[in-house]
């Protein structure tokens, strides 16, 4: 009981250590390949998937276990009383008894139209669809955690700009309070530029509500608790990326090759194929071989010994000569030995050997019934593999749009960030020197803090693209 005390602390100990690491580890800086794999143990739908891959592993089993011969023994021991049956002599006795059956009895199938051989095949076919089904779970939770991460360093960044924008109306505010208080400038300007940093500044609070949220989704994702402390590894991303290298038919072909779902699907059908198979050799004869060995045991079993012979007279006589003369026959005298345990097991050992051919003839068309489901859920798996086909080339097809219309806005908002930036430097000297006015500036501020905002998007809105086309074509996508 200790000892169990001792094992049973152990592993809560080990159990602590673990969770304690896990949380130390989000408090510090995390990649996004220990994004991945933390989410990728925790995640309830990969480890549903895994547990029905290894239930098909089992299955697969089972079958090729189904070649081997089915074997069972019998041992039975016990006790009658009154009239029964001697097992020994088969004939009534009225006393107690007691006995001992033994057996063991063996069958093989040698044909049964390679029933078993496609049942095998077809297990094969099921596991393997189900490793795909596995491997579809981690690819579909690899790329929402990555593209959870993607909106982190957005918004990281978003503050990042948000507290620049703020600090140059800060500058502003600063400088014009001085003069303000000597009288220099006009209090209506110093009071719009105050207005303009509130702004500003409740711009900060939306994006960091904006930023602890989106961090809120991805430790979702990963299944663990929350750490406002946790910080993220930036991800390199190209100021001045090149369109995507590949077209929408040629990403397509790459994806029907590497796509877990379109193998999962394609596994399931060639399965429903061997099933239609399995299935009509349930319609054909079978032949098996059976054999059995046996023995008993009877506590009422007896062997007679003799021990001498004598000749005893008769009630017969016969005449001899005139004169009657009694008639002698031998008598046997016999000693009853009881029959050794060890004895009887040999005596009684039996053994047999059959050859059975089985003749399907009417089950009431439960065999031809199952027949006719099994080609109709062939048909079903085929409709669906090339519909999942069809739904990838679609879902590509808007991807690759999108990614191209993520490329263009892009570079649009490039030029309009450049534009405006000129536009708002030359309305700050102009404020600053005091031949602008403060909605002139305001405006020039706001048109090119907006243009930030747009451009920081929409470079993390391209990356995001460009990942989802690397995933379909099964890319490394850290």
């Amino acid at each position: 009981m200790k000892k169990g005390m001792k094992y049973a602390l152990l592993l809560l100990m080990i159990v602590q250590q673990r969770v304690n690491g896990q949380t130390n580890e989000l408090t510090g800086k995390l990649t996004l390949k220990q994004c991945v794999e933390i989410a990728l143990a925790n995640n309830l739908q990969v480890n549903q998937s895994q547990f029905s891959n290894q239930s098909d592993a089992v299955n697969l089993q089972q079958a090729k276990g189904n070649r081997l011969p089915f074997v069972s023994g019998y041992v039975a021991h016990g006790s009658n009383e009154g009239r029964s049956i001697d097992p020994y002599t088969n004939s009534y006795i009225d006393q107690t008894v007691n006995f001992a059956n033994y057996g063991l009895s063996a069958s093989v199938y040698l044909w049964n139209g390679l029933s078993i051989q496609n049942n095998i095949k077809q297990n094969e076919l099921n596991y393997k669809a189900g490793q795909m089904d596995l491997q579809q779970a981690k690819d579909n939770l690899t790329i929402t955690v990555i593209l959870a991460y993607l909106q982190v360093l957005n918004n990281k960044e978003q503050l990042n700009n948000a507290v620049k924008q703020a600090n140059v109306s800060k500058n502003q505010v600063d400088r014009l309070a001085i003069l303000n208080k000597d009288g220099a400038t006009a209090p209506a300007t110093y009071y719009d530029m105050k207005g303009q940093l509130a702004n500003d500044e409740l711009n900060i609070v939306s994006v960091k509500n904006s930023l602890e949220s989106s961090k809120l989704t991805l430790v979702q994702l990963m299944n663990v608790s929350y750490a406002a402390s946790m910080v993220l590894e930036p991800i390199g991303v190209d100021d001045n990326p090149l369109l995507y290298d590949a077209s929408s038919d040629q990403i397509y072909q790459t994806a029907l090759q590497q796509m877990s779902i379109v193998k999962a699907y394609e596994f399931r059908q060639m399965s429903a194929a061997k099933r239609v198979v399995v299935t009509k050799a349930q319609l054909l004869p079978s032949i098996s071989l059976n054999g059995s060995l046996g023995t008993n045991y009877s506590s009422q079993a007896y062997r007679s010994l003799l021990q001498s012979t004598a000749d005893v007279a008769t009630n017969a006589y016969v005449f001899v000569g005139g004169n009657k003369s009694t008639v002698f026959q031998p008598q046997s005298v016999y000693n009853e030995q009881k029959i050794s345990y060890g004895d009887q097991w040999k005596n009684n050992f039996n053994s047999s050997i059959s050859l059975v051919l089985q003749v399907p003839i009417l089950n009431g068309l439960q065999a031809r019934s199952r027949l006719n489901q099994a080609k109709i859920q062939e048909k079903k798996a085929g409709f669906e593999s090339q519909t999942t086909k069809t739904q990838l080339h679609q879902s590509i097809d808007q991807a690759y749009i999108n990614m191209r219309s993520a490329f263009e806005r892009y570079q649009t908002l490039q030029h309009q960030v450049s534009d405006f930036g000129e536009s708002f430097r030359s309305a700050e000297i102009r404020f600053n020197s005091g031949l602008g006015t403060s909605v002139d500036y305001m405006v020039a501020k706001n048109n090119v803090d907006k243009a930030n905002i747009n451009l920081i998007s929409a470079k993390y809105d391209y990356l995001l693209r460009v990942k989802i086309l690397d995933y379909y074509q099964g890319k490394n996508l850290f």
